[in-house]
């Protein structure tokens, strides 16, 4: 193992099972658990860059090892199979996959002092690309509540493929371009996996493409797809990152609709933003719903939520649950 460098950890911890120190770590072992600074031991729960770092260890799932690798550069990486137990550094650590993205994983560490489930960010219920969430019952709970409001209780899966599906259908039937915008990384290739499932071929801006075949190479099929090389082909849709397009539209295309696949679709401020545009609310975190389902599954002496409206933690208490904001 690495030699673990000296580091600051507030008092604010929960039995000597963890601590904050701009951000997340395990006690004793101040193993980093999704910090975005270098540690000597760091967990990563999926290659997004506001979980991810350069560790001198990374410890995390084979796909994600790959995605870090191709955003960050030669990272050594221990790999973590689902539900396999490994001991590192006087924990009992078991990565439970997370149904964010592919790869994506909590982490159930187990210690003398108690148990603690980390979610990361994850969803619960089928996706395209990822493994459906496991969660497990534990002592002490942390998990993202991005969506901790009931404005987001999102329709169910199933109609909101069928939006996206017949969206981008008509878009097509009318001779326009239907272009996604998503997240370069998951949401773009769970949308390619949904639209090529139903025979609609996809383009991919470069950098989405990068990430697809990297997905490819780890067994995550995606049907088909290619490089979006500067014009459109009809019927097909093209998947674009989410910044906005030039006044012109998308180089190459004369006719384009803009169709934005994202939880904060429910926002109707965000719908205002481009009022013209298509909105699907297609999420790969929990929904508020799914929140609340997930701490009834866990069963924890206490919750701690991150990422998310405070008044989530106000929300569990009302419902009988020792709940608090983690700093």
């Amino acid at each position: 193992m690495p030699e673990l460098s000296p580091s600051t950890i507030r008092p604010g911890h929960v039995s000597g099972l963890f601590a904050t120190d701009r951000g997340l770590f395990l006690l004793p072992s101040r193993i980093g658990v999704d910090v975005t600074r270098r540690q000597a031991i760091g967990f990563i729960s999926h290659a997004h860059m506001d979980h991810a770092a350069s560790h001198a260890l990374a410890l995390c799932t084979e796909a994600t090892a790959r995605m870090v690798r191709h955003r960050l550069g030669n990272v050594t990486t221990r790999v973590m199979e689902f539900g396999q137990p490994q001991e590192i550094a006087g924990h009992r650590l078991t990565a439970l996959p997370a149904g964010h993205i592919f790869g994506s994983a909590m982490l159930f560490t187990e210690h003398e002092k108690g148990s603690l489930l980390y979610t990361g960010d994850f969803r619960l219920g089928p996706s395209a690309t990822a493994q459906p969430a496991e969660l497990c019952q534990a002592d002490y709970l942390i998990m993202e509540c991005t969506f901790g409001h009931p404005n987001y209780r999102l329709p169910a899966r199933e109609v909101v493929i069928e939006m996206l599906l017949e969206t981008v259908t008509q878009a097509i039937r009318r001779g326009a371009t239907p272009v996604i915008s998503a997240y370069v990384l998951g949401k773009s290739q769970e949308v390619t996996k949904i639209l090529t499932s139903h025979g609609i071929p996809v383009l991919q801006h470069p950098t989405i493409f990068e990430i697809s075949q990297i997905y490819q190479a780890s067994g995550c099929e995606l049907g088909d797809f290619r490089l979006y090389e500067g014009r459109p082909v009809p019927g097909c849709a093209v998947i674009v990152p989410p910044k906005p397009l030039a006044p012109s539209g998308l180089p190459g295309a004369l006719h384009v609709e803009k169709i934005h696949v994202t939880g904060w679709a429910m926002d109707a401020k965000r719908r205002q933003s481009a009022p013209r545009d298509h909105w699907i609310p297609l999420s790969d975190h929990a929904d508020f719903d799914q929140l609340l389902d997930a701490v009834e599954q866990v069963s924890p002496q206490a919750v701690f939520c991150t990422h998310g409206p405070k008044s989530f933690v106000e929300e569990l208490r009302q419902r009988g649950h020792d709940a608090r904001w983690l700093a």
